[in-house]
């Protein structure tokens, strides 16, 4: 984070209540119209380097509310919703304006007013060449097409808006699928920008983008999020392609990825899914460890036994805590080689290579230490087996509640239900302030 806690307390202002910007000049710090005057290249990095940073604010929150609806862990802390409104106690509905809606949300559009801001600002400069505002562009085209799909998995079929870039007239909320399309027309918009870019950003990116910080290797993650999208879209015959334009390597390094980094440094902020031993933690759902296969290594590395014994909290009981974040600077990844191994998968199977499905899925169980999967072969039965191996090598990285409604699984039939009277909830509300 050595480049990142430098700029973070500079443009984490609050651009954005919802999704309003509002437009302040202050002498004393960079202000909106400041950069929008013909910002400097050190402005224009300034800013990209604050957009890097606050990314990582609320993903956190994005990450424990999905697991916990999904059932993929419990949240014992000290705030009751997230035992009651997450886990529908008693058909408890989500609030449309607390914290585990508003964090990501909020967040995510403060995020995205910072892109679009670099975007003005860098077209707006006569004092950067055309390569360079190609790479300020493309840069800020992804990270909001990451930010919207966010919010768009949390509201799903309540759509989300897109278009905020003026704050006196925000588009309309997109339905679910038009919203798919502009995520991957912006992540398309990104990559004619990234491939104008020149061989280098004339901005820095933090350790977490190693191997992914010139315009080139960034598009890599570009076409991995949109192979993603397309995953979400049922645009079978297009991923094959985002995947080889991706840093997809078959049999590679399946933890390879870029991924959000933190520090002690003054200014920054420790790892937010980390909790010290003697303190509350994400616990394991139990049915993670009961369903899970024997001898499955991803078990054995994501969690452990609790210090002290297991923990009851209002009718739910935790004997493992996650281990995937073991120091307060452990970094969060936001999209691995594994994932995109087990998209390729996913799209075999769907397009009738059953035998390319299995040598897949294959290569994940034996990485996990499992034995070649030996069961039927049909495209009902590999659906079964991807969605087992997502939900033990995807843990805890927000994806098990939106892999089950993609299925239509998300429902009591194939969801543990902890106590009588939970209820599965499909989505989260349009916040209140929308």
């Amino acid at each position: 984070m050595k480049s990142l806690h430098i700029y973070f307390a500079i443009f984490l202002v609050a651009l954005l209540s919802s999704c309003e910007l509002k437009r302040v000049i202050d002498p004393n710090r960079p202000s909106v119209d400041g950069f929008l005057e013909n910002a400097s290249r050190v402005e224009l990095n300034n800013l990209a380097k604050g957009t890097e940073a606050h990314m990582r604010v609320g993903y956190d929150v994005f990450l424990k509310s999905v697991a916990v609806i999904g059932r993929e862990a419990y949240l014992f802390d000290a705030d009751p919703r997230n035992v009651q409104d997450l886990l529908g106690a008693n058909g408890t509905r989500l609030d449309n304006n607390t914290f585990y809606l508003t964090s990501p949300y909020n967040n995510a559009y403060r995020t995205i007013k910072n892109a679009n801001l670099l975007i003005e600002a860098a077209d707006r400069s006569s004092l950067v060449n055309a390569s360079e505002k190609n790479g300020y562009k493309g840069f800020a085209r992804t990270v909001k097409a990451h930010c919207l799909l966010i919010v768009l998995n949390m509201l799903h079929e309540n759509g989300i808006r897109v278009d905020v870039a003026n704050p006196t007239a925000l588009g309309p909320f997109l339905t679910r699928e038009a919203a798919l399309t502009a995520i991957r027309n912006l992540l398309n918009e990104a990559v004619v920008d990234l491939d104008a870019a020149g061989e280098a950003f004339p901005f820095s990116l933090s350790s977490g983008y190693n191997g992914f910080n010139t315009p080139a290797t960034f598009k890599q993650i570009n076409r991995a999020l949109a192979a993603r999208v397309a995953v979400y879209q049922q645009r079978w015959a297009d991923v094959p392609a985002l995947l080889a334009a991706s840093f997809y390597t078959v049999g590679g390094d399946l933890q390879a990825g870029p991924r959000f980094v933190f520090s002690t440094a003054p200014n920054d902020f420790l790892n937010p899914m980390f909790y010290g031993e003697a303190s509350d933690n994400i616990y394991v759902h139990p049915s993670f460890l009961t369903d899970a296969t024997v001898g499955d290594t991803r078990v054995t590395n994501k969690t452990r036994l609790r210090p002290g014994g297991s923990r009851d909290v209002d009718g739910l009981t935790g004997t493992h805590i996650q281990n995937l974040y073991p120091t307060n600077t452990t970094p969060i990844p936001f999209i691995r080689n594994e994932e995109l191994a087990l998209i390729d998968a996913e799209v075999k199977i769907q397009t009738g290579d059953l035998p390319g499905a299995v040598t897949i899925l294959n290569t994940i169980r034996s990485a996990a230490g499992l034995a070649a999967y030996s069961g039927t072969v049909d495209q009902a039965a590999l659906i079964d087996e991807l969605l087992r191996q997502r939900r033990y090598s995807l843990w805890l990285e927000g994806h098990r509640m939106i892999d089950l409604r993609r299925y239509n699984r998300l429902n009591a039939a194939n969801v543990p239900i902890d106590r009588p009277g939970d209820i599965v909830h499909q989505q989260f509300p349009i916040p209140l302030n929308e």
